[in-house]
């Protein structure tokens, strides 16, 4: 198997926070009935973590679920078990109405660090970042000037994003510019 090369080759800025593009990470997309037991438990067992309330993430290390809609969740899993962890879904969910897709290859993952991770993210969102309106923990899809997103807060200084890798290049530099320290407004929520 060859090596993954993500969208933009670990790109880097740093400005009014810090924005790194992620390695390649798994990330198996699962429509299916999220109240049915068996489908839970299908999702709970192969991912090693509790299914995540409405809007949540539970994630460990590498592995994890988010909450992407009433019937989606992403299953989040090293790169390199993507292939088996599909294959593990399917077998656990023979017989249940349910798309499994793995969109790994599909997705860039960028980070951002820093105290002005929500202001920055603000100049390009139409989503409320109040810390009480997106908790640390909580998964929010929306746009990022023209593309979709979904972001999460996995503390109050470092957000991870996750995109289509079509669009990555442009995002990448969409953040950037609302990074750069030229473009601080200092609004503090």
């Amino acid at each position: 198997m060859s090596e993954p090369v993500t969208a933009l080759g670990g790109a880097t800025f740093e400005g009014a926070v810090t924005i790194t593009e992620r390695p390649a990470q798994g990330m198996i997309t699962i429509r299916a009935d999220l109240s049915s037991a068996k489908i839970v438990k299908a999702l709970t067992d192969v991912a090693g973590v509790a299914m995540p309330a409405m809007r949540g993430a539970v994630t460990s290390a590498d592995t994890g679920l988010l909450w992407m809609s009433p019937d989606e969740a992403m299953l989040l899993c090293p790169y390199a078990e993507s292939t088996e962890t599909v294959a593990a879904l399917n077998t656990a969910l023979t017989g249940e109405h349910a798309l499994i897709v793995d969109v790994s290859d599909a997705r860039a993952v960028f980070r951002l660090e820093g105290s002005a991770c929500r202001e920055v993210l603000a100049k390009v969102t139409p989503a409320d970042l109040r810390e009480q309106s997106l908790p640390v923990g909580e998964l929010r899809r929306t746009r990022m000037a023209q593309v979709a997103a979904a972001l999460r807060f996995l503390d109050n200084t470092t957000v991870e994003l996750i995109c289509f890798r079509s669009v990555a290049s442009y995002m990448f530099k969409l953040l950037s510019t609302a990074a750069a320290p030229s473009a601080q407004v200092d609004y503090r929520f």
